[in-house]
């Protein structure tokens, strides 16, 4: 069964959590947005409006009192006024205001205010229209809100001769529209973090099979075929993984079927290789062969040794796929193997009409736990890879470094380089790439298992000017697996 892959914070915003905050819960908080915008905006016109009408009704009533007994004496007229501020219940919580014909206050229930001229478009209106007009704005002495409501006084005959006008200070009900746009907006804050939090709760629902099955999928991509995802859902997220477990499994057998066909082909051939080359080997040295047979066993033997190299190579393969592959480790001393199968190989690639030359580091490099016959195996096929593909380039370079915690094998030729596009590929069995040389495509695939049993890596890449540059590191303090 495959493990859940480490676990990181369920919300940490990438992926599918990125593109949904960036769309639904955006969206969804855009619409709570507007939606207490709106109700800010409906709750303080109708909190205002509210007292603005209560002011209205409240002018009318006087208004149409004071009409009732206003004659054409202002003497009367001005005599009631008093009696009628004088008896104003609404004093702390309203200022009664009588103007004139001029728009100055003669009387107010707030005296500071009598002889004053406030000049707002309320008194100017009832004047001019005859009709109850309301104000609202700052005070220009106090910077108070306020809002005032200015009913004409008429005679009988429709003569204006004041203005009754009611004025109140907005605080309270500015203080109540804050109130609830504050409450409103707390509400708001409260569905988006419920939101958010059902969001994740169903992201999470989502985002960690996701994850489980990207890692399952990464193993069975990388060669771990046969490996099962528990399978605990029942919806479609139970149909994918069922269908991947599925698709595990016969690759697992396709590729058991395979390495069984292979290794036992490999055996099958081992046999009448080994004897062609011993008898290849043999006649080579008959004193009665003619130059040309001569030429024709020299070919048998060349290519015999080639199908012997890619036999070994598959049997190697199928050892490491199958569990069989060991390493005899023991202290070892890489910078004089590397030497070694320099000088070794040095005339193999003068054949070749290639030179290879070492640069060593200026300090020695320190001893490692690894196996010398397989590292001297990685080298050689390095060496023979350049020589197979990047021959035109007509040397190879190789240098090492250390960094006390690893050592650094470098080999590069000076051929065309690998096609962008292979370069990830190039490790993979069987892979040949767009190369028209012969050989089995395993080879690398040995080298970089060797070098990862040592618990380093080998890289591949394209140097800098030209050819290709292969990076082996290897651990001071390897962890064979």
């Amino acid at each position: 069964m495959v493990k859940n892959p480490r676990k990181k914070s369920v919300w940490k915003i990438k992926g599918l959590r990125k593109r949904y905050m960036m769309t639904t819960m955006l969206v969804i908080f855009l619409v709570v947005v507007v939606a207490v915008i709106a109700y800010a905006l409906a709750m303080s016109g109708s909190i205002y409006l509210n007292v603005r009408e209560g002011l209205y009704a409240k002018a009318k009533t006087a208004t149409d009192f004071f009409s009732n007994y206003i004659t054409r004496t202002s003497a009367e007229y001005y005599d009631s006024a008093y009696r009628y501020i004088d008896s104003f219940d609404d004093i702390n919580k309203l200022e009664l205001q009588f103007i004139n014909t001029s728009g100055r206050i003669v009387l107010s229930s707030h005296s500071m205010t009598a002889g004053s001229m406030p000049g707002t478009t309320d008194i100017h209106s009832a004047l001019d229209t005859g009709k109850i007009s309301y104000w609202e704005g700052y005070s220009d002495t106090t910077g108070e809100h306020l809002m005032s409501v200015a009913a004409p006084m008429t005679y009988s005959n429709g003569e204006t001769i004041g203005i009754m006008r009611y004025v109140t200070s907005l605080k309270p009900a500015d203080r109540l529209v804050r109130t609830n746009t504050w409450v409103a907006i707390a509400i708001g804050a409260v569905v988006m973090l419920i939101v958010a939090v059902i969001s994740m709760i169903f992201l999470r629902s989502v985002v960690e099979p996701v994850r489980e099955i990207t890692a399952a999928a990464k193993q069975i991509s990388g060669g771990s075929y046969g490996i099962q995802i528990g399978n605990h859902y029942r919806d479609e997220m139970g149909d994918m993984v069922k269908a991947i477990n599925e698709m595990s499994l016969k690759i697992s057998q396709s590729e058991k079927a395979q390495t069984e066909f292979i290794s036992s082909v490999s055996h099958e051939l081992r046999t009448p290789l080994t004897a062609i080359t011993g008898w290849g080997e043999t006649l080579i040295y008959d004193e009665n062969l003619d130059e040309e047979s001569r030429r024709g066993v020299n070919i048998i033997l060349k290519e015999a040794r080639r199908l012997t190299k890619m036999v070994e190579e598959l049997l190697e393969f199928t050892r490491m796929q199958d569990g069989r592959f060991t390493l005899n480790a023991q202290p070892c001393d890489i910078g004089a193997e590397l030497e070694d199968s320099i000088f070794a190989y040095r005339e193999l690639l003068r054949q070749e009409d290639m030179t290879i030359e070492y640069e060593p580091c200026d300090e020695e490099l320190p001893l490692i736990n690894g196996d010398p016959a397989r590292l001297r195996q990685v080298f050689y096929n390095i060496y023979d890879n350049a020589a197979k593909y990047a021959r035109d380039g007509k040397r190879i370079t190789v240098s090492t470094r250390t960094d006390g915690e690893n050592v650094f094998l470098y080999f590069r030729d000076y051929g065309p380089g690998i096609p962008e596009d292979e370069l990830e590929r190039v490790k993979l069995k069987f892979y040949k790439g767009s190369s028209k040389e012969r050989g089995s495509g395993i080879g690398l695939a040995v080298c970089d298992e060797i070098i990862k049993y040592h618990g380093g890596d080998l890289t591949l890449s394209n140097a800098e000017g030209g050819g290709t540059l292969v990076t082996i590191r290897i651990p001071v303090e390897p962890t064979f697996e």
